[in-house]
């Protein structure tokens, strides 16, 4: 019995936690209290709260990065194709975010978000004015990910990571980002790139009306961030 109830009082500890960080994820002067308290959990437990709190910043809070990892599948609606770019982008934001996490850079909110929304907003362009995936775009992909990597640093370095599992937090968070948006694939694969993809209406019918949506919406947050 008191094995259950430490085992119920762990569990109930790291719910409430996850609640309370994406509660004060955006309430900086309150977040490092919370990593304080953080610090008395063991590695393992924070390991597990930053997993979850970095799928959580994919899915379902990060709608601009999952608009983002949509627009890559759209144009080339295989997995193949898309798990290169995904790759591509997964190596550049890790960069950065670690560079960030370890204060060899200082990214700056009002330069990088308005740079997010205008990535999007050229990958959903480049999806509308190209009928096939080129080359270079593993490149841009690239590119790209090293500016949202300092976006999703952004994110965590208001929340802060507890020292006592600083690195295993950080990698932990990474590996939840990655999740989220695999999980934005694999959803966009099965809902309609499996069915569709190869349907001669593909394109005019998904991909392009899609990717209008996306251009105008993230034009929209470029012009929010730039001047509100």
């Amino acid at each position: 019995m008191k094995e259950l109830n430490s085992n119920k009082r762990s569990f109930l500890s790291k719910a409430l936690g996850l609640l309370i960080l994406l509660f004060l994820a955006s309430q900086p002067l309150f977040a490092h209290d919370v990593v304080g308290e953080l610090e008395k959990m063991s590695k393992t437990d924070a390991a597990i709260l930053y997993l979850q709190l970095g799928f959580t910043h994919i899915i379902p809070l990060g709608f601009d990065h999952i608009l983002f990892v949509l627009s890559l599948f759209l144009l080339s609606p295989k997995l193949k194709p898309v798990l290169w770019q995904a790759t591509a982008f997964t190596v550049a934001h890790s960069i950065t975010l670690g560079l960030a996490m370890f204060k060899v850079i200082t990214p700056s909110p009002a330069i990088v978000e308005p740079i997010i929304a205008l990535s999007i907003m050229y990958v959903a362009l480049e999806n509308i004015l190209s009928p096939t995936l080129k080359k270079s775009r593993i490149g841009i992909v690239f590119l790209f990910g090293l500016v949202h990597g300092m976006g999703f640093a952004n994110a965590l370095g208001t929340l802060g990571l507890p020292q006592n599992s600083y690195l295993t937090s950080l990698i932990m968070f990474n590996v939840g980002v990655e999740l989220g948006q695999l999980a934005v694939i694999l959803s966009a694969f099965f809902l309609f790139g499996k069915w569709f993809g190869n349907k001669p209406y593909y394109r005019k019918a998904i991909v392009i009306p899609l990717s209008i949506l996306i251009t105008l919406l993230a034009g929209y947050w470029t012009v929010e961030r730039l001047f509100f």
